[in-house]
This record gives structure tokens, sequence and C-alpha cells, in this order.
């Protein structure tokens, strides 16, 4: 049944694809050459319609030869209905196959379980802060964003994120943005954390870049921030 299920969903995003957004579209992803075109609205449809119905069938044998495919996957486990320990069964058994930002920002974003058990949540994810693995890293990284900036988890968001050490591009970018969003949300504290952090230079900077093009930060503020760019040694 469910090799039935995937040629079906298959056929559905096929169907979808867009050769104007995917030429557009695998620019903003480099390395991923599976990908179809389909625009995230249209993916977000089709997810919602499986969560519907039986997603964990699909699921058991989803296919992952498309970017959309993995895509879809992730959006489904985020709008399924179930219990939280399932939820985060399904998300263990997903980040794997978490490859390229796209993915993982987007299944981050949409696992709306953190919003409901924080804690729980937290817990999950806290172990792959540990990770060696590029978008393991990234996907606990922007797990923190988008769901912990707030007062309850703001000092432990920015200790983590002090802690991290990888080299991988997308690693570093995901912290430099988490860094740059705890500024427009706690700027005193967050400023007071860019004056002792341990960040890399790479990393550093493009956290004071990200801030720059931040429209929630002021004009005087932002000649501050200009000001802290660390030199070439």
């Amino acid at each position: 049944m469910s090799n039935l299920i995937n040629q079906t969903i298959r056929e559905k995003i096929e169907s979808l694809a867009d050769e104007k957004y995917r030429k557009f579209h695998s620019g903003l992803v480099p390395g991923e050459e599976r990908i179809l075109g389909v625009r995230m609205p249209k993916l977000r449809e089709l997810a919602k319609e499986v969560a519907r119905g039986d997603w964990r069938e699909y699921l058991s044998g989803a296919r992952d030869e498309y970017y959309e495919e993995t895509m879809l996957q992730g959006l489904v486990i985020g709008y399924a209905k179930a219990a939280p320990e399932e939820t985060l069964e399904y998300t263990a058994r997903f980040v794997p196959k978490i490859t390229n930002w796209g993915v993982c920002d987007s299944f981050c974003t949409g696992l709306k379980l953190a919003k409901k058990q924080p804690e729980t949540v937290w817990e999950f994810v806290r172990p792959y802060l540990d990770s060696d693995r590029e978008f393991e890293l990234r996907f606990a990284v922007v797990m923190m964003l988008a769901h912990y900036i707030n007062d309850e988890y703001i000092d432990r968001v920015i200790s983590n994120l002090d802690r991290i050490r990888h080299e991988g591009y997308y690693v570093k970018m995901g912290v430099a943005w988490a860094v740059s969003v705890c500024f427009a949300k706690y700027p005193e504290k967050t400023m007071a954390y860019l004056k002792n952090c341990t960040l890399d230079d790479f990393t550093f900077n493009k956290s004071l870049q990200k801030i720059l093009e931040s429209y929630r930060v002021n004009g005087q503020t932002k000649e501050i921030i200009r000001g802290m760019k660390r030199k070439p040694s």
C-alpha cells in the first residue's frame, strides 16, 4: 500500500513542477541536483492533505529521490497529529535525511511541537549540538532560533551558540543568523555577549553583517556594530 501511496504522491509532485522556478531555486541550494521546482505553498498544501490521511503509511515508504520528496516528509511530520513522543521519533528518523539548508530550515520552522512542548523538544534537540555532522548541527541551531529566542531560553541559546565549533559553512551561517535574531530581540544581552564571545572570526563578522541587515536595529546601533568588525590577523 505504501508503494501505491508514494507513487501517487510522486505523480502529484511532478504535476506541480515549474521549470522556471526550478532554475531559480536550484541557484539557491548549491549542490542540490534533484530539484523539480515546486513552490513551497503548493508543497505545504500537499503536506496538509497527506497529514490528514494515512500519513504513517506514507512515511513508512516515502521516497527521497527528489528534493521536494524529502521536503514533503519534513512538512508532513510537522503537520501530522500525534503524541509528542511519536512526533520526535519521526523527527529523529528524518534528521539524517537533511542534506541542505532548504530542507533543514523549512522542517525546523514547521515543527510546531516546540511551541507546545518547549522543554521536551529542547531536551530532544540538545544532543544534536554535539554532532560533528554539518546539517545535524544546523538543525539544532535553526530549532533554537526558530523556537527558543524568548525570555525563558535566551540565556541557554546564547550559551549553546557560543560553544559550537564546526567548520561547516552552513553551521557558521546558521549561528550568525541566530545571533542576529538574538540581537534584534535582546540587544543589550546580545551586545554584552558579542563583546566577550568566543565565536571564530568568520562567524562573528557574519553575525555583525546580519545584524546590520536587520530592519529592527536602529542606525546609531548599526554604527557601533560596524566598528566591532574583526580585522584579519
